[in-house]
């Protein structure tokens, strides 16, 4: 029985490694839960799993579930909040797993806590990895702790580099459903509304992740991401736009061959491959080979999208580059959706906030915190004087 640990518990991946403990109760149950701000949830979710603890963001929140708790007659959940709950949540001596799912750098010190704790982390957070990806790896790697991606497209970047040593990759290739915008005339782009950025056309996601695949920022992120998860310069890390989003990603080996991962886009068979490594539990997520009979692949237009050159600049630079490149997409995004900057404000915003980082590599956390702070208040006098510039 693995004992899980699921930090972003209310959040869409959080729900779906629930429902595999659901599907697979012989194998997996609850310990700690990290619930954030969804307090409805958090409550239910506690009643139905019973974790030994809870962790919330505020302190009232905890409190409100605390006396939910009590009113409904349970007890023996302990009840936390903020940071410190979360890294109680990833550290707890019962835990054996922990899936790593809050969103942004917010998870990243309970990320680092359960790496330092020996604990194995399946990582569905991209932001933790791109903004501290040299410390966690480093760590990881001197205490010996499995880091396994959850990411549809890391998830089967690792399932196809189980077939051969990591000296005989030539290349990886990330794919890339294009977006929404990827035959999008370019003078339409000044034009784009927050309303047509959200909607994707094969995945169904959070806000930020969805106007982030609009600008292919996303894949720069995952560009970052499998740099430091695999070990490998940005120069062997490519990308490939495949509207289908049925091959996930492609690994190609020195002799010329390319192994490709296919499955359903449900993100519960990734969540399970990286709760049951090495073995492959049996599951109900077949695939339709009758969906492959038309493929595309086709090279990004970095014109389009210039989010993914810059993710490649700041993947050269590493360090406080990748810090700043998050962190000022975070602020960006934000903007757009406020209707403050225009769709192609993304960018330039991201651009003109690398240009002002000075080249740095934090070696602790609170380093990264800090670089990211900064980041974020460039960020945001960037897009002040944008705004007032209008």
């Amino acid at each position: 029985m693995k004992r899980l640990a699921i930090l972003g518990s209310t959040g869409s991946i959080g729900q779906s490694t629930l429902s595999i403990v659901e599907s697979y109760p012989e194998r997996y149950s609850v310990a700690t839960l990290a619930a954030g701000r969804n307090l409805d949830s958090a409550y239910e979710q506690t009643i139905r799993w019973r974790p030994r603890l809870v962790s919330l963001a505020t302190e009232k929140l905890a409190s409100e579930l605390a006396s939910r708790l009590r009113a409904t007659g349970i007890t023996g959940v302990e009840v936390l909040w903020g940071t410190a709950g979360s890294v109680a949540c990833a550290t707890h001596p019962d835990v054996d797993f922990v899936v790593s799912a809050i969103v942004g750098v917010a998870g990243l010190e309970a990320t680092h806590a359960a790496i330092l704790a020996g604990k194995p982390v399946g990582l569905a957070n991209k932001e933790c990895m791109v903004a501290a990806g040299e410390i966690l790896t480093r760590d990881a790697r001197e205490r010996g702790v499995p880091l396994l991606p959850i990411d549809s497209e890391h998830n089967a970047i690792h399932q196809c580099m189980r077939v051969g040593t990591a000296a005989e990759v030539k290349q990886i290739w990330l794919t890339a459903s294009g977006g929404p915008f990827r035959q999008t005339p370019l003078e339409a782009f000044a034009n784009i509304t927050p309303e047509q950025a959200l909607k994707h056309p094969t995945w169904v996601m959070g806000q930020r992740i969805t106007i982030d695949s609009a600008t292919m920022l996303n894949k720069g992120l995952e560009i970052i991401e499998a740099c430091r998860l695999f070990n490998l310069p940005p120069s062997q890390v490519r990308v490939t736009v495949h509207p289908q989003s049925t091959v996930h990603s492609l690994v190609e080996y020195v002799d010329g061959s390319i192994l490709a991962q296919i499955s359903v886009t449900d993100m519960r068979l990734p969540i399970l491959y990286a709760l049951a490594y090495p073995e492959r539990p049996a599951s109900t997520l077949t695939f339709d080979l009758a969906s492959l009979s038309h493929l595309d692949f086709e090279p990004p237009d970095f014109v389009r999208f210039p989010c993914l050159r810059l993710a490649y600049e700041a993947a050269e630079r590493g360090g406080a580059h990748c810090i700043a490149l998050n962190a000022a997409d975070e602020i960006a995004v934000e903007a757009f959706l406020a209707r403050e900057i225009p769709f192609s404000g993304i960018p330039r915003t991201i651009e003109e906030v690398l240009e002002r980082t000075p080249a740095h590599h934090p070696e602790t956390i609170a380093g990264v915190l800090e670089a990211d702070s900064q980041a974020r208040t460039r960020a945001r006098e960037v897009i002040s004087a944008a705004v007032h510039r209008v």
